[in-house]
């Protein structure tokens, strides 16, 4: 029974008829979400994922799911913090759509990253938080229906809206708003990544876009000096006190193995 699991993952045989348009879909936004915020260069963290993960691209932003054959569920967690703030970001999926399930979400870090077997990784325990690519939700190893069932061997675009301010998370797809998906967000004092799995051999995910809102005046201007500055000689060549440095420095590149940590937590480096 396994050994006719793993074939149908590989071959892309696994054909579920769709499920009806949530009543929840919006209309097309006439509006980017956070568009008037600003880039926030976070990306996947390559110690923190299932060995059935390869990364590659700029900032190692793609992610390759089972690069040879799919035995089980593999996931990557990213660097950023979430809690606390609001946060913009798009995942790009290759044609390969298929299989038991490939998640979008986010989780603490005590939510698994890799399974021996196929399974809705995402959300199987109250870790994680997850939309599967069946338009299913999951968390706490509860399920429900959200959206209609992606369409298999076709390319989309997955958007997330985190607000936690709010304590929110709405979904995005190929520009359509798919409502509110999860409430309650900014009751959990663990800190929460974006995450990614999938069970399907050689799938691929890019994290295009990533933004977030701004915390406050400082925030906004520190946006506008990192626009201007293309590398750290030119940080440098301004000749600024100490702590202004760092604190552009933290901006200007961004770690790529640690988290990275929600924007309020950089008061530390306030000026006076």
């Amino acid at each position: 029974m396994t050994n006719a699991i793993e074939q149908m993952e590989e071959q892309n045989h696994n054909i579920v008829p769709p499920s009806p348009q949530s009543t929840q879909l919006q209309p097309l936004m006439l509006e980017r979400p956070l568009c008037y915020g600003c880039e926030d260069n976070w990306t996947w963290n390559k110690r923190d994922r299932s060995q059935e993960v390869r990364l590659s691209g700029q900032n190692s932003r793609t992610v390759h799911f089972h690069p040879n054959w799919s035995k089980g569920t593999a996931g990557i967690r990213g660097n950023r913090v979430l809690n606390n703030g609001r946060y913009y970001w798009e995942i790009k999926v290759s044609q390969r759509v298929f299989g038991t399930s490939m998640m979008f979400g986010i989780g603490t870090k005590l939510a698994r990253v890799h399974a021996n077997s196929f399974t809705n990784l995402l959300g199987e325990d109250k870790h994680g938080w997850g939309l599967s690519h069946k338009g299913l939700l999951w968390h706490n190893g509860e399920v429900r229906t959200y959206t209609k069932r992606f369409k298999e061997n076709e390319a989309t675009t997955v958007g997330i809206l985190f607000d936690g301010i709010a304590g929110t998370m709405t979904y995005y797809k190929d520009g359509q708003c798919l409502g509110v998906a999860f409430r309650g967000l900014n009751e959990v004092r663990d800190s929460l990544y974006p995450i990614v799995c999938s069970t399907a051999a050689k799938t691929e995910m890019t994290l295009s876009e990533t933004r977030r809102d701004f915390v406050n005046l400082q925030d906004r201007c520190r946006a506008i000096i990192i626009q201007r500055l293309h590398s750290e000689k030119d940080l440098q060549a301004l000749g600024l006190p100490h702590r202004i440095t760092n604190y552009l420095q933290v901006a200007l590149n961004p770690p790529q193995t640690t988290p990275i940590s929600p924007v309020e937590n950089l008061y530390d480096f306030y000026m006076y």
